[in-house]
């Protein structure tokens, strides 16, 4: 082509090249939502001889993939202070979705933890070991309300509180407990129905413009010393169990009062055929920390034969006088109510159980006998 030809034509035409995108969706702090669709079509503009023209471009689009993220942090990330023999010990956590999309978060409490995680030294396991999400909002753990056992339908840099519940053994020894929460991200959608566990799309697999490809981006929750690593879709804290007290100051005080002598009705005496009330009183003067399993024992004197049916446990009694009776107790060691007792002939002993007493107040056990 001459060149006089070629500034003809470049004179004739201009041309002007414009491209324009639309995304479906709003990005938010985790993102654009995966499974969004991003459309871009390119506009040609130009001129002929003077005349104005466009032309268009096919429309390439692609849809947004997944990427996987989240954390757990203890809330508050302090020991939780316990008690021997407590039940239902709460520990609290919150797991907040970091992933561009709503997820389901599955949920397991356990207490494989490595050393150096937490300060000081595990020597207990916590049993019963269970996991709740708050259903209310309200942050404290309410049996019978919270029954959640998986994080449903968690929307996207949403939180939620979990709590992992478990009992206290009695073992005088205990002192700390270390446990974890792992929270894996499932697949949403469902309401009501927990989705599997994501399974990420390899990293040797070209990207789709159609498919939504998994990408963990998650990263190691508890550094090199724990079991969570980088980009495996999951992600975990810690918490302690701290045994607060292991002893309480507990005493037992003991009162006798004759209840009746055959003679007098306004001053009974200790005679021959009188009717004795003995009162145990016991008093756990520890605040805050219970006494489980209490068992009080006592011998009836010689000299004196037991009243059957008269072991009462549950009273009131101050200064180890009994001011008012408890619940009567079987002799035989059955048993329907809160307190239990029994009466042995063989060896002439009284027995009375409280199953737990709660620091700061008494109970008082009493039964009678006849003087021979």
């Amino acid at each position: 082509m001459s060149a006089t030809r070629l500034r003809r034509l470049l004179l004739a035409g201009t041309a002007a090249f414009a491209s324009t995108g639309v995304a479906q969706a709003q990005a938010t702090t985790s993102g654009t939502a995966a499974g969004t669709v991003v459309s871009n079509t390119a506009q040609a503009s130009f001129t002929v001889n003077g005349t104005a023209q466009t032309a268009t471009s096919n429309t390439s689009t692609f849809v947004v993939d997944r990427k996987v993220n989240l954390t757990v942090v203890a809330n508050p990330a302090t020991n939780t202070q316990v008690n021997l023999g407590q039940a239902g010990a709460v520990l609290t956590f919150r797991v907040t979705n970091n992933t561009n999309g709503t997820q389901d978060f599955l949920l397991n409490p356990d207490q494989i933890i490595s050393t150096g995680i937490l300060p000081g030294t595990d020597n207990f396991d916590a049993t019963n070991l269970r996991v709740f999400v708050d259903s209310n909002g309200n942050g404290v753990y309410d049996p019978g309300t919270d029954t959640a056992t998986f994080i449903d339908e968690l929307p996207e840099d949403a939180t939620a509180t979990v709590f992992v519940v478990g009992d206290i053994p009695t073992t005088q020894a205990a002192s700390l407990a270390f446990v974890s929460l792992r929270a894996t991200v499932a697949a949403g959608g469902a309401t009501g129905t927990v989705g599997a566990a994501l399974v990420p799309t390899g990293l040797d697999v070209l990207n789709q413009d159609a498919t939504i490809d998994v990408v963990f981006a998650d990263n190691d929750s508890d550094g090199l010393l724990g079991p969570d690593i980088a980009r495996n879709g999951q992600a975990r804290a810690y918490l302690a169990y701290e045994v607060g007290a292991h002893t309480v100051n507990l005493s037992v005080v003991k009162s006798s009062q004759v209840i009746s002598d055959g003679v007098s009705t306004t001053n009974p005496k200790a005679l021959p055929g009188a009717i004795v009330q003995y009162c145990l009183t016991v008093t756990n003067s520890t605040l805050l920390v219970p006494a489980n399993g209490v068992s009080l024992t006592d011998v009836i004197p010689v000299n004196t034969t037991y009243v059957p049916g008269s072991i009462s446990v549950g009273g009131i009694g101050a200064a180890g006088a009994c001011i008012a009776n408890g619940l009567p107790v079987a002799d035989d060691g059955s048993t329907t109510g809160l307190y239990g007792g029994s009466y042995s002939a063989n060896t002439k002993t009284v027995t009375a159980t409280i199953p737990t007493l709660v620091g700061g107040t008494s109970v008082a056990a009493s039964f009678r006998v006849t003087v021979n």
